[in-house]
């Protein structure tokens, strides 16, 4: 079995994106980037730092509650690091958002006090968010705006135009002019939206993604994979592995092989149900 695939699902280019971003950096004070926390690299589109510039930005990893949380908070030291101010944060329970108002007001000091100088007390600051299509940037804002006030559907690029939210006197948010695409120039980064959903399986062959998903699980989570599907021989092939986890489920048809289809879907399901557990397809030292 051929173990890679070149995923192109995203439509679109960024010409339009970069020049709608541009007519509106004057009026934006910080950006914030809303990323997925299992693939902080597959989930960035990273021509960002050009497009806005020397702009503050403050990452945010979300889904956090879904990725391993000693790996996240190497991501967020990593970023750091790199002079990037980063939280985890869970935009569907509300984990981690109280920190955002702060980190803001923090990365955003000198201009805070700037503004007092100048007797300009209320004057909101603005962060523009933004992120490729369902890392959970219109879930971000809701939850931050306090009402369902940015259309949310779980497909790509379904937010549209320019749509400002007044937080409160201290803080007005706009959601991103365009659609930041990611880029597929590594079929890593195909994959790793596949794994978690973000690509439609429609377009992705689910037996290669099983199998590459088996790699990485049998690589940095094998307790994690013999506690879900019991004993396992991880010494095999992955597409050997992936017939065993079938066999242990009841995927066998008539003379007796296994349906690995099934078995790669029911895979791809638990992975991003949380029934294997919370894990991280990518790290620091990937990066």
């Amino acid at each position: 079995m051929e173990l890679s695939q070149n995923i192109q699902w995203f439509p679109g280019h960024m010409t339009k994106t970069r020049r709608k971003i541009a007519e509106i950096l004057p009026l934006i004070d910080a950006v914030a980037e809303v990323i997925d926390a299992r693939i902080p690299i597959s989930s960035r589109n990273p021509d960002l730092p050009d497009i806005i510039g020397n702009k503050p930005r403050i990452v945010l990893l979300n889904k956090c509650d879904m990725a391993d949380a000693t790996v996240t908070e190497d991501w967020i030291n990593h970023f750091k690091k790199n002079g990037i101010m980063a939280i985890a944060v869970d935009c569907k329970s509300g984990k981690g958002l109280n920190l955002f108002k702060n980190t803001v007001k923090e990365l955003l000091s000198e201009k805070l006090e700037a503004y007092h100088n100048k007797g300009m007390v209320g004057k909101p600051l603005r962060v523009m968010v933004v992120g490729i299509p369902n890392v959970g940037k219109s879930s971000f804002i809701n939850r931050i705006a306090g009402a369902s006030r940015a259309k949310v559907e779980n497909r790509p690029g379904v937010t549209r135009g320019n749509q400002w939210f007044t937080i409160d006197k201290e803080l007005e948010l706009l959601d991103t002019p365009g659609v930041l695409w990611p880029k597929f120039e590594d079929t890593m980064v195909g994959e790793h939206l596949a794994f978690t959903g973000a690509v439609n399986d429609r377009v992705v062959d689910v037996e290669l993604l099983a199998v590459r998903l088996l790699e990485i699980l049998c690589k940095d989570y094998p307790e994690i994979l013999l506690s879900r599907y019991g004993e396992l021989c991880l010494e095999d092939e992955p597409y050997e592995i992936l017939e065993q986890v079938g066999r242990k489920r009841g995927m066998v048809v008539r003379g007796g092989e296994i349906d690995t289809v099934r078995a790669s879907n029911m895979l791809l399901e638990e992975y991003r149900n949380l029934k294997i557990g919370k894990i991280s397809l990518e790290r620091v030292e990937n990066a």
